[in-house]
């Protein structure tokens, strides 16, 4: 595969592996606690452990998307992750961030690899 046909998955294991990283690593500053909704569902699921795991998920995906053996189905798994990115910031922090661009930069590697999907396709979209 072309070099430049696998920019968007290795920015999207890039951003998954830094911010994952840092939830147990702490390289990069927090920013002070959001106020509102946000703030309070996000502390949430920091004191409820559910974020750690999370982040072990993301820094696990986003290691296997650097795979290329593991891409496709890392793809697939991370898609869920993203999904309530977006959706956190849409209905909690009520402005868009960095979500937009995991969604777009996801939804363009899975396309790349759709060729890979197609099997599981097939039978649903002949019924």
């Amino acid at each position: 595969m072309n070099i430049l046909k696998q920019i968007p998955t290795y920015l999207l294991a890039i951003v998954y592996l830094v911010f994952g990283l840092n939830y147990f690593l702490h390289f990069i500053p927090m920013p002070p606690q959001v106020p509102g909704n946000a703030g309070t569902f996000a502390g949430l699921l920091f004191t409820t452990g559910y974020l750690a795991f999370v982040k072990a998920l993301e820094v696990a995906f986003a290691v296997l998307l650097f795979v290329p053996k593991t891409r496709a189905l890392a793809l697939l798994l991370i898609a869920p992750i993203t999904i309530n990115i977006l959706l956190f910031e849409i209905f909690m922090a009520q402005q868009a961030g960095l979500g937009i661009l995991l969604i777009v930069l996801n939804a363009i590697a899975i396309f790349q690899h759709k060729a890979k999907y197609i099997n599981f396709v097939k039978p649903i979209l002949a019924v």
